[in-house]
């Protein structure tokens, strides 16, 4: 392992820091070659030839490099800084085009540096050469004479090159491994030689090697040798690279430690068993190594070769990295990977840039610059894991958690966004603090700190509720009672005038389409907005259609309801329409029919009234508000698994049609539970509840319309302390609810669910909405 200056504690010695350099990206190049040289970290020659340039290839220089030579193209190089590698400091030089590489290394180098630094090690740097022999008859009769030739064979294959022997370098080993030959009778056998190449490259030291032993192979064999050549898979000269980082030292942007920490973990999972993540995350690591190499002056595309080979090796393609806890709460990175490089050779000598370089890193041998370069590539996924997972809580669950808990605290719609946004800022995702945020709110509008003009816009903003089921799915599309009540998030739409077209902006879901009215549109949901403009006689207007969603998507809480309402509401608003409740919920009623096929009306019936409710479809449909003493504590489980309620309807509907008596049994059964739940609401029953919820889950897995995240789901909640459990909606995916009967077992819940890898909501149900 490399080591470097340590002052009398063991710990590095501050006056030879040279890898941390205060603001050096906020320099101009002529100030940091001139920091550069004041730190003795570039040397008088090097920093004259890279201020005016000498260090750069000329033409005449790269025609004797490569064939057919038209110009010479250009990269940049930077510097890693930051590095503590083995108690050492390292500036690391990258030559790269990809922005944000150099900067990702640079932080995540200065947290590990604040946590101790990485510790790297590597094996003796050995390449291998293979040596083909075809056609063989009794392979296990020549594997055994090559052995008992061994050292014949190394003696041999080290008279060829002397010099490398004398550094302690050369043949050190060999193996045989024979294959099997599927279009030629007899075997393949094949020669390991094992060749330290110290600190060359070694491909040409070993191909001529296996050149030169050749003939003695056959002659030892009566074989016929057909390849001779070194692997790019240099698994004999390992790079084991790691550090460990408290949680406190991970906060990042509004992301606390542990959430830093659980998102990198997650992310590291799914790259370890997933070969589509984990190629775009060795990549990513990949684009650490390689600039290092480049700049070095090393095979890139060898190393890539063997890194993408290495992790290849088992049953399927897997990460190059680990990430997990240890037992003190610490986040733990490792990585194992072959690297195989030089710090001798011809680049040194052909490209200036190449020897600057090296002497900026100044590792003593290329075993020192393969642990940088191993520890280099895992900054690269520490960075690239922290931004992945920080944007998934901030982008995802966080922003959705803390607008259910914005809105459960009673935000009133004026000071939504500002207590939203503080709420993400302080990092306490809770009521309690969001309560305590409103209040402030309203101390500092009434003191006029605040101005409210946005309240307007907000007016003008058509939104309708997403919705849970808590006793009745399926059974209500077939004229049965079901119980729905709005949940905290929204859909939200805003009208913008414009000359003509009408386009659909959705920027959360990156959608922004013209609407092309009678096209055979790929969305149900454009046919269904045609179908709105028609009846609201807005075909010809231009207009920008803008959502803004809360509901997530395809998860049986109602969203495609909750999108028809805040179009109408919004278009509705806009132009001054002056529909009544009963107009949006009829008008909602066509655009479900159109998406799903055979609606019930209970979705877009909660989401245009905005209340818990009784529900049974008929014409007119049924429906009585029910009343609460007070609020019902739920938990929404989020499985990640989309579904599509026009097929889980089909579905029951066919089993129906196959299997009348049966099934009308079992929506009979969920008839009467659904009856039984108005009363359990009304006399603030939740034990009775919950029990009802059970077993309209078990009604609902004999209808088959559950998978296996749902019952897992169901289980966590319930081990948790949930009363009761059940999916909502219509089921082959989406989402649970649990129901609780206090803050602490909804929170109990909330965790558990999150622990085992899945999302989790905090909301209540109320009896009114405003």
């Amino acid at each position: 392992m490399a080591s470097g200056n340590q002052s009398e504690n063991g710990h590095p010695d501050s006056t030879s820091d040279k890898s941390r350099i205060q603001k050096f990206y906020k320099r101009t190049i002529e100030e940091r070659l001139l920091v550069l040289n004041e730190k003795k970290i570039l040397n008088t020659e090097d920093y004259v030839s890279l201020l005016e340039e000498h260090h750069l290839l000329n033409r005449e220089e790269a025609d004797k490099m490569v064939e057919n030579v038209i110009a010479v193209f250009g990269l940049p190089m930077g510097l890693g800084l930051n590095f503590l590698i083995n108690k050492k400091s390292y500036v690391v030089p990258m030559v790269v085009e990809e922005p944000s590489v150099i900067a990702a290394v640079s932080s995540a180098a200065k947290v590990v540096r604040q946590a101790g630094g990485f510790m790297s090690e590597s094996d003796e740097p050995v390449l291998i050469g293979q040596i083909q022999l075809v056609d063989v008859s009794h392979p296990m009769k020549v594997r055994q004479a090559i052995l008992q030739e061994k050292k014949e064979i190394l003696n041999l294959a080290n008279s060829l090159h002397p010099n490398m022997a004398a550094r302690g370098g050369g043949a050190v080993d060999l193996e045989v491994m024979i294959y099997p030959q599927s279009r030629n009778p007899g075997s393949m056998v094949v020669v390991h030689l094992l060749v330290d190449t110290r600190d060359a490259m070694g491909a040409n030291l070993v191909n001529s090697m296996c050149e030169g032993v050749a003939p003695l192979i056959e002659k030892i064999t009566n074989g016929q040798v057909y390849l001779r050549i070194l692997s790019n898979l240099t698994d004999r000269s390992m790079v084991r690279a790691s550090c460990e980082i408290p949680v406190e030292l991970m906060k990042f942007n509004n992301s606390s430690g542990r959430e830093v920490r659980d998102g990198i973990i997650r992310a590291a999972e799914f790259a370890a068993v997933d070969p589509y993540r984990a190629s775009t995350h060795n990549k990513g690591i990949m684009n650490g190594i390689d600039p290092v190499a480049i700049a070095t002056g090393n095979d890139w595309r060898a190393i890539e070769a063997a890194a993408h080979a290495y992790a290849a090796r088992g049953s399927r393609y897997t990460s190059l990295t680990s990430w997990y806890k240890n037992d003190q709460g610490d986040l733990v990175g490792t990585i194992d990977i072959p690297l195989k490089v030089g710090t001798v050779g011809g680049s040194l000598k052909s490209n200036k840039a190449v020897a600057i370089a090296q002497r900026i890193i100044g590792v003593e041998s290329a075993r020192e610059l393969a642990e940088v370069m191993g520890v280099v590539g895992l900054a690269q996924n520490f960075s690239a894991l922290r931004a992945l997972g920080t944007e998934g809580i901030q982008r995802g669950h966080m922003t959705l958690h803390a607008r259910s808990v914005t809105s459960t605290a009673g935000a009133p719609a004026e000071l939504f966004d500002r207590v939203l946004e503080r709420l993400v800022d302080s990092g306490e995702i809770k009521v309690w603090k969001a309560k305590e945020i409103i209040e402030e709110l309203k101390k500092e509008t009434k003191a006029g700190r605040i101005e409210t003009g946005e309240s307007v816009e907000e007016e003008e903003m058509g939104t309708g509720f997403g919705k849970i089921i808590l006793t009745g799915e399926h059974s209500v599309v077939h004229g049965k009672h079901a119980v729905a009540a709005p949940i905290n998030l929204k859909m939200k739409a805003k009208i913008r005038d414009r000359d003509k077209d009408i386009n659909v902006i959705i920027p959360r879901w990156g959608v922004e389409q013209k609407l092309k009215f009678g096209e055979d549109h790929q969305y149900s949901i454009y046919r269904s907005l045609e179908m709105i403009l028609d009846n609201l006689g807005l075909r010809n207007r231009g207009m920008n259609i803008e959502i803004f969603p809360e509901v997530p998507r395809a998860m049986g809480m109602g969203g495609s309801s909750a999108l028809a309402v805040a179009i109408i509401r919004g278009l509705d608003e806009h132009y001054q329409l002056g529909l009544t409740d009963q107009q949006v919920r009829e008008l909602s009623f066509k655009s479900e029919d159109i998406i799903h096929g055979g609606a019930s009306g209970i979705d877009n019936t909660v989401s245009t009234y905005g209340q818990l409710i009784m529900y049974r479809k008929a014409d007119p449909p049924e429906m009585e508000e029910l009343k609460l003493v007070k609020d019902i504590p739920i938990v929404i489980g989020l499985s990640g698994v989309e579904s599509m309620t026009s097929g889980m309807v089909s579905k029951v509907r066919e089993a129906r049609q196959r299997y009348p008596e049966w099934y009308d049994t079992i929506l009979d059964q969920m008839d009467r539970l659904a009856l039984a739940s108005k009363e359990a609401i009304e006399q603030y029953n939740l034990p009775k509840l919950g029990e009802i919820m059970n077993l309209n889950h078990g009604y609902l897995n004999a209808l088959q319309v559950s998978c296996p995240e749902i019952e897992d789901l169901i289980q966590i909640a319930r081990k948790s302390g949930a009363l009761g459990a059940k999916l909502t909606g219509g089921g082959g995916g989406g989402a649970i609810i649990a129901l609780c009967d206090s803050p602490e077992v909804q929170q109990n819940v909330k965790e558990g669910i999150r622990k085992e890898g899945y999302d989790a909501l905090i909301t209540e149900i109320k009896s009114t909405r405003k």
